[in-house]
């Protein structure tokens, strides 16, 4: 049976402690995955998610707090104003984390807020990202990425496809929606990466932040000066955003679109290269893009994790989570949860996978989810039709996998094909 938060207002008298009999003994996050398996989650969650859905969790820095694994579970807390996404009250669930509490997110870092301040910058930003506005952009996909298999192509077999074309696809297409010069990338990837990484330290994350930093700050100047006809040069003229303000959601908006469709494109290829059969399906029926990206967001699940803070006692599960404790969110377990959809960790692009958590839900979903849904359902069936002998150009189990990343995926891909 399905396990359904509880609804019932909370009672003294009604509320129940389980936590060492039925919460059980507090467990450690799961982070290995299994070798031969680049595309499951770690090994242990869905034994978690199996015996106890919501289990008490203890955290590197010695908190106390919990791991949800069930789709259920994971979805009502992210859509629940009870637990906060702001960074200083929630505790690190990886070790080699920050020690001690978290800072406060960085002016413009929509991910560490709540409402109503997450709701001033969400309510700005959201029309210039309607699915209209993101449809219209599929023309200049489609070109993009025509542009990058032509190059492919001219080089002939042998690439990185993560170098070659999953990274400029979307970095070409934030680069122009937000109004960077695609130029300047050298610049700002490279500090983009380095805030991604969970294994740097606290200081060289803080350097690329403000390196990322400085370099919005001279773009937003220009904006501020002479208005573009682009996102930013929008908000610099229309929106009461401060220079600080604008500089910290530009930076957070350029980070997000550089990394998390690249790796969907590299990763997604990655998948489908070794199940022939699903990528046949999506080369021979273009109709099937918009459903078959959808459930390779659900299987691969890149932003795999996420972490919220209790900011009252709720009752949950018919466990009591307790004002302050951190719940830790394994979106890539809730995504493979049976209860919500059957053979989950099976690829299957005829699936219906609506529902999935691989963008995130509540007020947190991503703001950039309908570009995303563009850039894959044009990028990856037009690079399956161009090269239909595509393949690895090197053992699967060579690939390597960004384990050390808070956005899953491969660091390198690389594939060959058969000259015509």
């Amino acid at each position: 049976m399905q396990n359904v938060p509880s609804t019932r207002p909370e009672n003294a008298e009604t509320v129940k402690t389980r936590e060492t009999a039925e919460a059980g003994a507090p467990v450690t996050l799961p982070t290995q995955r299994a070798a031969g398996c680049p595309f499951d989650p770690p090994a242990g969650l869905a034994e978690l998610r199996e015996e106890r859905p919501l289990a008490r969790m203890t955290y590197p820095d010695g908190h106390v707090g919990w791991l949800a694994t069930g789709h259920s579970t994971v979805r009502a807390i992210m859509g629940d104003s009870r637990f906060s996404s702001r960074y200083e009250l929630m505790h690190y669930p990886f070790p080699g984390g920050p020690e001690g509490p978290l800072p406060p997110a960085p002016v413009g870092d929509m991910t560490g807020m709540d409402a109503p301040e997450h709701t001033r910058f969400r309510r700005i930003l959201t029309g210039k990202f309607t699915v209209r506005r993101m449809r219209q952009l599929s023309d200049r996909v489609a070109e993009i990425t025509e542009e990058h298999l032509d190059a492919m192509e001219r080089g002939g077999p042998g690439v990185d496809l993560v170098e070659a074309f999953a990274r400029p696809l979307p970095a070409l297409m934030i680069c122009e929606l937000l109004g960077v010069p695609y130029a300047d990338r050298e610049r700002f990837q490279g500090h983009a990466h380095t805030i991604m990484s969970m294994d740097v330290t606290p200081e060289d994350r803080y350097a690329a932040f403000v390196g990322l930093q400085e370099y919005m700050a001279e773009l937003v100047a220009a904006k501020r000066a002479a208005p573009s006809d682009d996102l930013l040069g929008d908000l610099a003229r229309d929106s009461d955003l401060t220079d600080e303000e604008l500089v910290g959601i530009g930076g957070f908006l350029l980070a997000a679109g550089l990394d998390t469709t690249a790796n969907m494109i590299a990763h997604g290829t990655f998948a489908l290269l070794t199940e022939p059969a699903q990528a046949d399906a999506l080369r021979a029926d273009p109709d099937l893009a918009p459903q078959a990206v959808e459930e390779l967001m659900r299987y691969l699940t890149i932003a795999h994790t996420s972490v919220k803070s209790a900011l009252v006692d709720v009752e949950l599960d018919g466990l009591l989570v307790r004002a302050g404790e951190s719940v830790t969110l394994s979106l890539e377990a809730a995504n493979r949860d049976p209860e919500r959809f059957p053979e989950p960790d099976v690829l299957d692009l005829h699936r219906k996978a609506t529902g999935h958590l691989g963008f995130g839900h509540g007020i947190h979903q991503c703001l950039g989810q309908q570009l995303a849904r563009v850039e894959l359902a044009v990028a990856l069936p037009a690079l399956l039709r161009r090269f239909p002998t595509l393949r690895l150009d090197v053992p699967a189990e060579e690939v390597p996998l960004r384990t050390d990343m808070s956005i899953y995926g491969v660091h390198r891909l690389p594939v060959t094909w058969d000259e015509v």
